[in-house]
């Protein structure tokens, strides 16, 4: 597979350094095998996550000069609301540092003890926000979703079944709304059909359920519809996107993702009672609703990525450097995730690792290796990152234990693709020298993965002597 040339030149680089398996060993057992907690000037190939990592183009960089600093109605303000509603569609928009800071607010306004929140699979800071506020999370997604080798076009699909026998069982009053991710992450960047989200609309509209987006990737889903589905070929990225939307009442964003910014996050709704009240904890938790606790600069830089987002070469060339990175790791029989997502490729860490149980955490098993190997950092997309049921304390084992291998948008070259795919293989053709895993040393309550550090139980090439 050839990779597509990128629509862009370089104009600015930043230099990386490639460490020695000495300093990399000695730095991941400093972190406690938790590639998360490692220093950035020690990883070669950063593909941890594309939240806040992509690079920002020329446009992006001149806007931040335009920056308004006002602390109130700063005209940064109006060109990003104006930026929002013209390319999905809400009326009411509110900024806010980042997305699971919108996800917090919407949470307050909306969810209350006893409240069930059914979607189409978890995200760890979504379930977290909805958790803490005394909801109960419920994957309706299809069930294909959590079989990483059923090759079908829209995994992010809801089934409508689940979705109405929850209904029947908590009733509607006990649903504030439904929480559906385009795409979704955690399945591994799987997208949602413009049918299934149509039948989502009609029976949470006969029900009075709201539906709100995870919109941090709609742009790669608009993609995957484009693609994929019949019918929608000939409609831009831009009008896809509009229509998803359109089949919402609001949404969350990280700005962070498809609009290629550093930082910055928004919720949209349509329903102004909502805005108003959602506006109301802004002011307490992120600052005046005119910024949510982004600079002017930054809210320039979010507008401009948003208006370049929808641009055909640049979701083409996004999704297509994915998929050669893919192509080389499975035609070498390395078990992925199918069919592959717009944003990572992930690695099926049991099939990879299959003489590592699931209570020894193979996923974050890989992720160490991978540092180990050639400076590589991934993220864990597994069992540590389910955390624990919060009623019964037992480790919760999803069906998917997965090494996401998240691309940056417009930051990596071919050559670092082939040197992660190089990695990846060579870790395959001596997968049978990794016969266990990690244990905890120490596990935070919340959000564990970020935090959470390890040792590994038993000597082996990669990890060297076990440690006490």
């Amino acid at each position: 597979m050839r990779h597509p040339a990128e629509p862009w030149r370089i104009k600015s680089v930043e230099p990386i350094r490639l460490t020695s398996p000495d300093e990399r060993r000695a730095a991941l057992s400093a972190a406690g095998y938790n590639v998360g907690l490692l220093p950035a000037e020690l990883v070669y190939i950063d593909l941890y996550t594309d939240s806040g990592t992509s690079a920002m183009s020329d446009r992006q960089w001149a806007a931040v000069m335009l920056g308004d600093e006002s602390y109130a109605g700063s005209r940064s303000f109006y060109r990003f609301e104006a930026a929002v509603r013209d390319h999905y569609g809400y009326e009411h928009v509110i900024p806010t540092h980042q997305g699971r800071a919108a996800e917090n607010i919407l949470s307050r306004c909306l969810i209350r003890p006893g409240h069930h929140v059914p979607g189409n699979m978890y995200f760890t800071t979504t379930r977290e926000h909805q958790e803490l506020n005394g909801g109960t999370f419920h994957d309706v997604i299809v069930d294909e979703a959590h079989d990483p080798t059923a090759d079908l076009p829209f995994k992010g699909n809801v089934d409508l079944t689940k979705l109405q026998q929850l209904i029947d069982k908590v009733g509607a009053e006990q649903i504030p709304y439904v929480s559906l991710a385009a795409t979704v992450n955690m399945a591994g960047g799987q997208p949602i059909s413009m049918a299934n989200l149509a039948e989502v609309r009609e029976l949470t509209r006969r029900h009075g359920i709201l539906v709100i987006l995870d919109a941090a990737r709609a742009v790669e889903n608009a993609w995957f519809v484009k693609q994929r589905e019949p019918g929608w070929g000939e409609r831009t990225v831009a009008d896809i996107l509009r229509e998803i939307c359109a089949l919402t009442d609001g949404a969350t964003m990280s700005a962070k993702k498809d609009s290629f910014a550093n930082i910055g996050g928004w919720l949209a709704v349509r329903d102004p009672r909502l805005a108003e009240q959602a506006r109301n904890l802004v002011v307490v938790y992120e600052g005046l609703h005119t910024y949510g606790g982004m600079a002017g600069r930054d809210l320039e830089a979010v507008a401009q990525g948003i208006e370049e987002s929808v641009r055909e070469d640049s979701i083409r060339t996004r999704v297509e450097q994915v998929a050669y990175l893919a192509g080389r790791i499975a035609g070498a029989g390395v078990p992925i995730v199918r069919p592959v997502g717009g944003h990572a490729v992930c690695l099926d860490a049991t099939a990879f690792l299959p003489s590592v149980p699931r209570e020894e955490f193979p996923a974050q098993t890989l992720t160490c290796a991978l540092y180990l190997d050639a400076g590589i950092r991934s993220c864990e997309r597994g069992a540590v990152s389910a955390g624990r049921d919060p009623v019964t304390g037992e480790n919760r084992y999803p069906s998917l234990e997965l090494v996401r291998l998240t691309i940056p948008r417009r930051a990596y070259t071919q050559g670092h693709m082939d040197v992660v795919a190089d990695s990846v293989i060579r870790l395959y053709e001596q997968r049978e020298t990794l016969r266990s895993g990690v244990e905890f040393t120490h596990e935070p309550s919340t959000l564990r993965f970020f935090q959470s550090r390890f040792r590994p139980l038993s000597a082996d090439p990669l990890f060297g002597p076990a440690t006490e």
